[in-house]
């Protein structure tokens, strides 16, 4: 026979051909084998059925059915069954899952035993029918503690398929005389991820919300209610409602907002009572503000009503109620507006997890600079950092606006954040303002320009001088410095500027007399 010739090209397609039939014959040969394997070893064991009807004799949904069928679409060996269901989830795009056919199975394995599933046909009246076959010498020892596996799996799926809903209470009560609700879809975007916070303390929280969901055995064993209870607090626009809706979507609990505003003040509370006890379980209770609900009622009589009432709320015997419950206060004062809130309402075990929100500051500022323009590093960095360590600080919803609306250009973005800054008051004179604030509400010590400690030479009331003063001005002259940005003239002595500034001097003319 000639190489090349027609015929050697035949007799090489041919035995490729017979070579390929013989591989794939081989594989189909062991997937009979395999069946019959499975057919002998079911014919020489001794096997038990245990049906799950989907109703009972009465007409009641048995709760085990549910389950059961959840467990069941869930299982990896239902992609290879010889039939099965499709479904969309409706919810969003791409959602499919699969339900086992009608008079088809699936196979499934718990603690080195086979376990088989079948889709039976519907029995008497109609009612459909999941079946658990296993070998009878297994029955002991696995199918109690399969069926407990069964309901634990199917209960987590159950918990983050669902749909997550805001929960808002309107005035009035209902037929029942119970409170009204109103719910809506919640669709939130925000998650633990996309959350900006320290990457440590996001850890540590996520553990502490996982703990929780698995700790029911643990709670009741200390003889503890299943509950959680959790206070945000720091000045406006920090995120902490954002990090509620985080904390709703990474449970899968619903959202029950409580306007303390709208609930009545008068009697024992029982409007707020009859709010808690009409939530339900894998719920996430939110108060918002609450240190303006306890400073607004002022004191006396009236005071003390409101705080006995919140307190109850927040721990009372009514709040222990329900169970699979997450509590959650914020307030909008930093940690030293704090000082105006009653003892009672901090104390630990009345809150068990107090997280604080701060402003921006530099490492926060990366953090966002990295979600909202893609940002690792930039030129401009160390002049932000700079900024921020004069003292400066503004909100991080302050800063997020800014990079949304500058999302096209990192450079504008980051000229438009340290503009900002330049504009927005040192931590000192933040909270000079706040206590002034707590002055002027009648809460706290009393505090004035003219009380400052440390004033000298002040000009009837005008701005104190003194050590803390020079510390204060070295930031600002800073923040002057770097404005004046490619200016090359010597470096202004921080008395000069102190002594000018006392006098009444603004810093912006003191910069522009002293570069002349």
């Amino acid at each position: 026979m000639i190489p090349g010739s027609p015929t050697s090209l035949v007799i090489a397609v041919v035995g490729g051909v017979v070579l390929l039939r013989i591989i794939l014959s081989f594989k189909s040969l062991v997937y009979c084998l395999g069946r019959w394997w499975r057919w002998t070893e079911e014919r020489t064991q001794v096997y038990q059925s245990f049906e799950i009807p989907r109703y009972s004799e009465g007409g009641q949904e048995n709760p085990l059915y549910r389950r059961a069928a959840a467990y069941v679409a869930a299982l990896p060996s239902l992609e290879d069954a010889s039939a099965a269901t499709l479904f969309s989830s409706g919810r969003k795009p791409n959602d499919f899952f699969l339900l086992l056919g009608p008079g088809h199975s699936a196979a499934d394995s718990f603690l080195g035993a086979r376990v088989s599933w079948t889709n039976a046909p519907a029995g008497p009246g109609g009612a459909p029918r999941l079946v658990i076959r296993l070998r009878r010498q297994d029955r002991t020892r696995v199918l109690r503690p399969y069926l407990q596996h069964v309901e634990s799996v199917a209960d987590d799926l159950e918990l983050r398929r669902r749909e997550v809903r805001l929960f808002t209470s309107s005035a009035g009560v209902g037929d029942g005389g119970e409170p009204r609700w109103r719910s809506v879809p919640f669709t939130h975007p925000a998650t633990i991820d996309t959350v900006a916070m320290d990457p440590d303390l996001k850890t540590r929280i996520r553990a502490d919300l996982e703990s929780f969901l698995k700790g029911r055995g643990y709670y009741h064993r200390l003889g503890r209610v299943w509950r959680r209870s959790y206070l945000l607090y720091g000045p406006p626009g920090t995120g902490k409602s954002t990090f509620v809706a985080a904390m709703a979507k990474f449970l899968c609990y619903d959202i029950y907002d409580v306007d303390l505003s709208r609930v009545s003040s008068d009697g024992d509370g029982a409007d707020l009572k009859a709010l808690l006890l009409s939530t339900t379980p894998r719920s996430v209770i939110l108060v918002e503000d609450l240190d303006r609900h306890l400073k607004g009622k002022g004191v006396g009589e009236e005071g003390e009503s409101q705080l006995t009432r919140i307190l109850n709320f927040m721990d009372g015997i009514f709040s222990c109620c329900g169970e699979e419950r997450v509590m959650v206060f914020t307030m909008t004062s930093d940690g030293s507006g704090m000082e105006g809130v009653e003892p009672a309402v901090l104390r630990p075990g009345r809150l068990d997890v107090q997280i604080h929100f701060p402003l921006c500051d530099f490492p926060a500022f990366k953090t966002l600079a990295s979600s909202y323009l893609g940002l690792k590093d930039h030129k401009l960095y160390p002049q932000v950092e700079e900024v921020f360590q004069s003292g400066a600080r503004i909100s991080p919803a302050e800063v997020g606006e800014i990079m949304i609306a500058n999302r096209g250009s990192p450079s504008r973005a980051l000229k438009t954040v340290i503009s900002a800054l330049q504009q927005a008051p040192s931590n000192a004179a933040r909270m000079s303002a706040a206590a002034r604030r707590l002055t002027e509400s009648g809460s706290g010590r009393r505090w004035d320009d003219s009380s400052a400690a440390g004033s000298e030479g002040g000009n009837g009331g005008g701005l104190g001088f003194g050590k803390e003063s020079i510390k204060e001005f070295k930031k600002l002259y800073g923040l002057i410095k770097m404005r004046s940005g490619s200016k090359k003239e010597g470096v202004m002595p921080v008395e000069v500027a102190a002594a000018a500034a006392a006098a009444g001097a603004t810093l912006d003319k003191l910069d522009k007399d002293y570069s002349q």
